[in-house]
């Protein structure tokens, strides 16, 4: 019987393990952290009974039925809608942009027409081909929604100007000419009853899974296996042979107060002078549950450490092109899989994680059968 290395607890690697188990594979998951599930680790805070997502939020939603389907053989989904709130200027708003933050802000009561031709006269229509966040902003939004909304917001998220940023990621933000403020759009949403961790501990529950936390995988570790997929970051792996890629990180200030905080489970802060992003009331993720003290966190977002957790990836044009010369060492790298959101250096949300291991996992095992190369990458991180 073969063994299998995944170096990684989180979705990616936990999705790997147990479809190569089903398939008569010995895998072995290592993770440094002494938690399973990664950046999504859920566990109940003792003096509130809350169960609090540890590195921030984490709401499920995809219009994958597929990847839907196969997260309810672990978990029991319940309904949960995210609407976010934004405090701008000291009022207080609801987000994504919709008709009602558009009446708010202006003083107006537009129809969906109205708003939609209003807001026409506030973009700027000379950007014809956004390149930059800001340009995407203004070219949608006009300079007022953008600067209370999003200018502030974005520089205190990712350390830079607006005009550094490609317009892609805006466009993740969308603005709604109706009442809809449910911040996603997708068929499937909602949180999992009893949390992300026991989702995965359920995944690895399988008799050809073991499972080493507090462990940490090295490059020389390759060889004592006939595979390995690596979820941990790219660079990492190669010891930062040609510099640390960049990444952002979060800080948690932690809130507690008896009853209620905030009034909802996210509250974003556009202003510049406010020095978190946001901050999230964690007992609003289980609406299921009733408790009598809370507990919140407000976030501050800034540069990653060598000793700190990575978040989100910069991947601005010095990370490309470190990027670039690390995807050619993977590719010479014999017997090993870069998987995941730090194994490819991409912002994925979880749905999209678990869709591409379930595909790795499937290539993997066709490939095999055929006894053709196992690529480095499964999805192109470039």
């Amino acid at each position: 019987m073969e063994t299998i290395a995944v170096v990684g607890a989180g979705f990616s690697g936990a999705v790997i393990a147990r479809q190569l188990a089903e398939h008569g594979y010995r895998v072995k998951v290592v993770d440094a952290r002494p938690h399973l599930a990664g950046n999504c680790h859920t566990e109940r805070d003792d003096k509130t009974g809350v169960m609090v997502h540890r590195y921030g939020p984490h709401i499920f939603h995809t219009d994958n039925e597929k990847v839907w389907d196969y997260l309810n053989q672990f978990t029991e989904f319940m309904p949960f809608t995210n609407r976010v709130k934004t405090t701008s200027g000291g009022k207080v708003f609801s987000l994504p942009v919709n008709l009602l933050t558009i009446n708010q802000f202006f003083g107006k009561t537009f129809s969906p027409t109205e708003a939609r031709e209003f807001i026409e006269t506030q973009a700027d229509l000379s950007i014809e081909n956004p390149q930059t966040f800001e340009e995407q902003a203004l070219r949608f939004v006009g300079k007022d929604l953008y600067e209370a909304f999003f200018k502030g917001y974005t520089e205190k998220q990712w350390g830079c100007s607006p005009t550094q940023l490609p317009a892609s990621i805006l466009k993740r933000l969308p603005v709604r000419f109706n009442y809809d403020d449910n911040y996603f759009f997708h068929k499937y949403q909602g949180m999992p009853k009893e949390g992300y961790t026991a989702i995965v501990e359920k995944i690895l529950d399988h008799p050809a899974i073991s499972v080493s936390l507090n462990t940490q995988f090295k490059r020389s570790d390759t060889g004592n296996y006939d595979h390995v997929f690596y979820s941990g970051p790219v660079d990492a792996y190669f010891d930062h042979q040609y510099g640390r890629l960049g990444y952002r990180t979060l800080d948690f200030e932690e809130i507690r107060a008896d009853g209620d905080y905030q009034g909802c489970a996210v509250m974003n802060y556009g202003d510049a002078t406010v020095p978190y992003t946001r901050i999230t009331e964690h007992r609003y993720f289980s609406p299921w549950e009733e408790h009598t003290k809370t507990i919140c966190f407000a976030e501050y977002s800034r540069e990653c450490g060598p000793d700190d957790i990575p978040y989100y990836p910069i991947r601005l044009t010095e990370e490309q092109a470190m990027l670039s010369q690390y995807v050619e060492l993977a590719r010479e790298e014999p017997g090993v899989s870069f998987v995941g959101r730090l194994g490819t250096y991409r912002y994925l949300d979880m749905d999209v994680t678990i869709a591409e291991a379930m595909e790795a996992a499937d290539r993997f095992l066709s490939l095999q059968r055929d006894e053709a190369k196992i690529p480095a990458f499964f999805v192109e991180p470039i």
